[in-house]
């Protein structure tokens, strides 16, 4: 028996998904374990065995792969709580990461926060300044050494590092990305002083032109490259000592998985990690269920996610922002707010009803859980407004207390509101609702696109339980909420079903058309050098492919698009048609007509994607069908929207559906790990692989 798992760990639940070569499926959850993340994979795994009725050393001695999505590199970005770097740099450049490209104080705000500049401020800087070293050496925009690399000054300022106490170093010098000779000498000069110190060179990291975002991204991945090693190999040694003999793979912001060999040296490329296994999850269902272009919605216990597939793929960005900082590495594009479940209501200083971004995260956990929680959250008003069933939560594993639930809006937002308990809880349920809405449909509208294009897939534990109603006034005409096999496990079963993706990239700026011969030698030279991490994988694929796309832009402008290659060796005609592939994708990003050819066009950067297809891939099951009409379960009363109120609802188990069958809202369908929540003129129909398709009511 061979099994693929895939194990997403997120703030307060961490979910599991499994599955073998004969496509028998199994999933679990358990509430995280922070600040040792590690305990609640462990017993997720445990959980999972149980499921299959076998021991966990079976099923982990017959596992050929475990796929983690890890928060651990996130986390420590955002919490400070990253190794100590020390910082070498070419000479007159040590202020380059403090001045910040002039972008510091606004990037990553919205516009709102950015018309207010007096109010914002520079993020803490990434290397404090007697930590970054100056070194003499040069090398000019075509890769030529004309100041050689001065080795005693580099061989002093490491020794001065290490007497600091430096757990890591990063090196970013001028134009590296050209001639990485002199990067490479410097880390060979550390090794000779400290063999076993952390290094990670720009020329490797982020091997790109604009020398801030290269240094930053080079920075973080020194700050988070050795806490990842850190937490990954006392997991890798517990799961040895439990009986694994595979493969533990970890997720990457791009939408695929690296060997955890291979991760802390890349470990940037995994601060979205935890992020894009529901986008991959949404990709795999959208082609077997024939839709293109889906809206991907995640809202789990802490967080609220937001990605795009378009024609087939997910959309992806090059570089990303992180506290202020433009981190230079592509991932899948997703927007995150602090809208969960666990999302708690407050009242800010001017007494106005606010929800999140602050969560309860698993431990204290909303009010209902009764684990010393004593703040309001949206899970707290769910269950309050008659939503989410207090006794059958997580499929009746967890009682949740309606009382403790009420006491906590009515003691921090009811009382001095002067509202009651049920205004106030549907209140919370409307701010939610609201603005998860305006994150889809900023996300959507900003890219140039149309919501009314897409189906929207809904997902989490506390998806479902909000999608209709966050949903309702974008227009889509389908929402999606995945249950059958994967239910509120869906990243999860994303990371199961997902490949290995290695990025290859290089900046060689050229006014358009490059040399065809040019073109061929840098895209070669990268697919050689995915060739190699491939092997190192130690994993055996049912096919490799390479996706090539180059960062196009009109000449005097300082952001590009990514365009599409051509597989295989180029013609001059081939890369005349680079140029007009991108002229169509920059007019339907930005509008018709917002094209400039007059101006000329430049290709900044190359890169490749190299997807390793692994052997097992799991295949969802056609639902059952069944005969008659759905039988309700019971009713009670519950509020789904503020037009018709708090009325008689009926009920349905989600177990008891098959295939074919169609509910009428107001209803609420409660399945072993979520609740689908269906408002007056809403309906819903099960489709073949137990997916429930919710239908808005077409306007007039």
């Amino acid at each position: 028996m061979s099994y693929v798992i895939g194990i997403d760990t997120g703030g307060t639940f961490t979910d599991a998904f499994v599955a073998d070569q004969h496509n028998r499926l199994a999933a679990a959850k358990t509430p995280s374990t922070p600040p040792d993340f590690a305990q609640g994979f462990l017993t997720v795994i445990d959980d999972l065995a149980a499921e299959l009725n076998v021991t966990t050393s079976q099923l982990l001695s017959d596992t050929d792969y475990i796929v983690h999505g890890t928060t651990s590199t996130l986390n420590a970005i955002v919490t400070g709580d990253v190794a100590k770097v020390g910082f070498l740099t070419t000479r007159g450049h040590a202020d380059s990461i403090s001045i910040m490209n002039l972008e510091g104080r606004y990037a990553g705000l919205g516009s709102d926060d950015i018309q207010h500049m007096a109010r914002t401020g520079k993020p803490a800087p990434l290397v404090p300044r007697e930590r970054i070293y100056e070194v003499d050496e040069r090398v000019d925009y075509k890769g030529s050494v004309i100041v050689p690399l001065d080795e005693d000054s580099v061989r002093a300022s490491v020794r001065s590092m290490l007497d600091t106490g430096v757990e890591s170093i990063a090196v970013s010098l001028l134009w590296s990305f050209r001639n990485p000779v002199h990067e490479h000498r410097i880390r060979d000069i550390v090794h000779e002083e400290s063999p076993k110190l952390y290094v990670a060179l720009s020329s490797d990291v982020s091997p790109r032109i604009r020398e801030y975002g290269r240094s930053v991204t080079t920075i973080m991945n020194t700050q988070v490259g050795p806490r990842l090693a850190a937490y990954l190999r006392p997991l890798e040694d517990e799961l040895k000592n439990r009986g694994f003999t595979g493969t533990l793979l970890v997720m990457q912001g791009s939408g695929g998985c690296v060997s955890s060999q291979d991760a802390p040296s890349h470990a940037i490329t995994t601060i979205g990690s935890v992020l894009t296994g529901g986008v991959v999850g949404c990709r795999n269902l959208a082609q077997a269920l024939g839709h293109r272009n889906v809206i991907s919605t995640d809202m789990g216990g802490t967080t609220f996610l937001v990605g795009l597939i378009r024609d087939g793929k997910p959309v992806t960005s090059s570089s990303t922002v992180l506290n202020q900082y433009t981190v230079s590495t592509p991932m899948v594009d997703v927007h995150t707010i602090g809208a969960g479940g666990g999302a708690i209501a407050w009242l800010d200083a001017g007494g106005n009803l606010r929800v999140g971004p602050r969560s309860a995260g698993a431990r204290p956990g909303p009010a209902c859980y009764d684990v010393g929680g004593i703040e309001p959250t949206v899970t707290d008003a769910d269950v309050v407004l008659g939503i989410v069933n207090p006794g059958n939560f997580l499929g009746g594993r967890k009682r949740l207390s309606e009382e403790l639930a009420a006491e906590a809006i009515r003691t921090h937002i009811a009382e001095p509101l002067g509202l009651s308990v049920q205004d106030a809880a549907q209140a919370i349920y409307a701010i939610q609702n609201a603005q998860t809405a305006d994150l889809v449909r900023k996300v959507v509208v900003n890219t140039g696109q149309d919501p009314r294009d897409f189906v929207l897939y809904s997902f989490g534990g506390a998806g479902p339980v909000h999608a209709a109603s966050y949903s309702a006034d974008l227009g889509v005409e389908k929402v999606v909420v995945p249950l059958g096999a994967t239910a509120a496990v869906f990243s999860a079963y994303g990371l199961a079903a997902s490949d290995i993706v290695l990025t290859a990239e290089r900046s060689s700026p050229h006014n358009f058309p490059p040399p065809a011969d040019a073109v061929n030698e840098i895209f070669g030279g990268l697919e050689a050098e995915l060739r190699r991490r491939l092997n190192d994988q130690g994993l055996q694929f049912d096919t490799v492919t390479y996706e090539r796309e180059a960062d196009v832009r009109y000449t005097m402008q300082m952001a590009e698009v990514s365009t599409p290659v051509p597989s295989g060796r180029l013609g001059a005609e081939d890369v005349e048609l680079i140029g007009a592939e991108f002229e169509r994708r920059y007019e339907s990003i930005y509008g018709k007509g917002s094209g400039f050819a007059e101006a000329g066009l430049q290709v900044i950067t190359y890169r490749v994607r190299a997807v390793g297809q692994l052997q097992i891939r799991p295949v969802l099951p056609e639902y059952p069908a069944r005969q008659g009409d759905p039988v309700v379960s019971g009713t009670r009363e519950v509020f789904l929207d503020l037009v018709n109120g708090r009325e008689p609802t009926a009920i349905y188990d989600y177990t008891a559906l098959g295939a074919g069958h169609r509910i009428e809202g107001p209803a609420v369908v409660e399945a072993p790990t979520t609740t689908v929540a269906l408002p007056r003129g809403t309906s819903a129909t099960v489709d073949r692989l137990g997916n429930l398709v919710i239908v808005h009511p077409k306007e007039g």
